[in-house]
C-alpha cells in the first residue's frame, strides 16, 4: 500500500494541520508556508485550539505554541492526551523557549517534537511531513489490526459454528438409532443450562461451573448418548422390558461413548505436531468434558449407578447435572419401551431420587426451576413416536429402566 503524497493529493484527501499561536504574525507566517500542500485551521488561544479539534475534520497534526495567556502549550497538550478522541493527534511544540528543560517537559507530556523560533522553514516542512508519514503508517497499522481481528473473529465464529454442527451431527446420530428425535438432545442441553446458571454460585459448585467450564458443560452435552451407537438394534430398539442380560448390555453404552471420545482424542495427540504440545489440553478442553459426562451420566448419588458406581461428590458436576436432565426428558415423553407421564408424576420421582439417586443440591435447584424446565418441554415437544409403547414397562420407567 502506498501514500499519496500532500503535493499530488486532491483538496478533499488532503491532510489537515491546526495552528493555535495567539501571536497574528505567527499563524500567518506558518499558514501561507503549509497552505499550499495541507489544509490548514487556525487558533488563537489554547481554548479555541481545543473547540476546534472537537469539530470534524479532526487535524492531523497540531502545531502548538508554548507561551500563550491563558491556557498555555502545555495546558493544552494535558488535555488532548486526557481525552480519548484527541489523544493520538501528534502534536509538534513551536517556542521561541530555549533549554533542554523545558523540550524535555514537553515531550513528557506527549509532544513529538520541538521547533524553536524564528522558524525554518524547511526545517518546518521537513518535520511536518514526517510526523505525518508517522501518523500515516499508525493509522494503517491500526485499520490492519482491526481488519485482521475482526477476521479471527469470523473464521472462530465459523469454527465453533462447525464444531456445533458436528457436535449435533453425532448426537443426532445416536439418537436416531434409539428412535428419538433432536428435541431431546435440544431440551437436554436446555436442561443442563438452566441446572448450571442456577448452581455456578453455589459453594460446592461455584469452582467446577467457573469460567469457560460451564458452556463447556453445556455444549458437550448433546454427546452424553453418543454410546448408544455400539448396542445393538434387538437391545436399544426393543419394545419391551429388558431382560437382566440385556439390560447390562444397554449400561455399555456409558464406556462405549467415552472411550471412543477418549480414543479420537489420543489418535489426536499423537499426531499433533510436538511444537503444539502445548496446545493439546486447551484444545481438547471440551472433548474431555464430553467424554466425563458421556461416562458419568448415568452415576447415582448413592453409589448404585454405572459404569464405574461413583458416589456422591466423586461423581463429576457435569454428569450430576446431566442425570437429571436427562431422567427427567425420559419420564416426560414417550419412548418405544414406556409413555409419556405428567410432569406432577415425573416431579415426585425425581424428589423421591433426593439424596439416592440424584445430588440433593442439583434436586434443589430443579425445584427452584422446575417452571423453566416446563416451558422447555412445552415449547420443544416430541412428534408422536410410532410404534406405541407396552404398557407392561411402565412400572420400571423410573430413572435408568431403559438407560434413560
Amino acid at each position: 500500500m502506498t501514500t499519496q503524497t500532500p503535493s499530488s493529493a486532491d483538496n478533499g484527501a488532503r491532510h489537515t494541520i491546526l495552528i493555535v499561536d495567539d501571536t497574528p504574525q505567527n499563524l500567518t507566517v506558518l499558514g501561507e508556508l503549509l497552505q499550499p500542500l495541507y489544509r490548514v485551521r487556525v487558533a488563537n488561544s489554547g481554548e479555541r485550539a481545543l473547540r476546534v479539534v472537537a469539530n470534524q475534520p479532526q487535524p492531523d497534526l497540531i502545531l502548538l505554541d508554548v507561551m500563550m495567556p491563558g491556557m498555555d502549550g502545555h495546558e493544552v497538550l494535558r488535555r488532548l492526551r486526557a481525552d480519548p478522541a484527541t489523544q493520538n493527534i501528534p502534536v509538534i511544540f513551536i517556542t521561541a523557549m530555549e533549554g533542554s528543560e523545558n523540550e524535555e517537559y514537553g515531550l513528557k507530556l506527549g509532544a513529538v517534537d520541538y521547533i524553536t523560533k524564528p522558524i525554518n522553514p524547511a526545517i518546518v516542512l521537513a518535520r511536518v511531513k514526517a510526523q505525518l508519514e508517522l501518523k500515516d503508517a499508525r493509522d494503517r497499522l491500526a485499520n490492519e489490526n482491526e481488519w485482521l481481528e475482526a477476521e479471527v473473529a469470523r473464521r472462530m465464529q465459523d469454527n465453533l459454528l462447525i464444531q456445533d454442527l458436528s457436535i449435533r451431527a453425532l448426537a443426532n446420530l445416536a439418537e436416531a438409532r434409539d428412535n428419538e428425535t433432536g428435541q431431546h438432545i435440544l431440551r437436554t442441553q436446555t436442561y443442563v443450562e438452566i441446572l448450571g446458571r442456577h448452581l455456578a454460585e453455589h459453594p460446592r459448585f461455584k469452582q467446577a461451573l467457573a469460567g469457560q467450564r460451564l458452556e463447556r458443560i453445556v455444549k458437550a452435552a448433546p454427546l452424553h448418548d453418543v454410546g448408544k451407537v455400539g448396542i445393538p438394534d434387538a437391545i436399544l430398539l426393543k419394545p419391551g422390558r429388558l431382560t437382566p442380560e440385556e439390560f447390562a448390555i444397554m449400561r455399555t453404552h456409558a464406556a462405549i461413548g467415552a472411550e471412543a471420545i477418549e480414543r479420537a482424542m489420543q489418535i489426536s495427540v499423537s499426531a499433533t505436531n510436538i511444537d503444539e504440545a502445548d496446545q493439546v489440553p486447551d484444545a481438547f478442553a471440551f472433548l474431555q468434558v464430553a467424554s466425563e459426562i458421556a461416562r458419568s451420566h448415568h452415576e447415582k448419588w448413592d453409589g448404585s449407578g454405572y459404569p464405574a458406581g461413583l458416589s456422591g461428590d466423586d461423581i463429576p458436576v457435569s454428569g450430576r447435572l446431566m442425570a437429571l436432565a436427562d431422567v427427567f426428558d425420559a419420564l416426560m415423553n414417550k419412548r418405544i419401551y414406556k409413555p409419556a407421564m405428567g410432569l406432577e408424576e415425573t416431579t415426585r420421582i425425581i424428589l423421591e431420587g433426593r439424596g439416592t439417586h440424584f445430588d440433593p443440591a442439583v434436586v434443589d435447584a430443579f425445584t427452584a426451576c422446575s417452571e423453566q424446565f416446563a416451558e422447555v418441554a412445552a415449547r420443544h415437544p416430541d412428534p408422536d413416536p410410532d410404534p406405541t409403547p407396552t404398557q407392561d414397562s411402565t412400572a420400571d420407567s423410573t430413572a435408568d429402566s431403559q438407560a434413560a
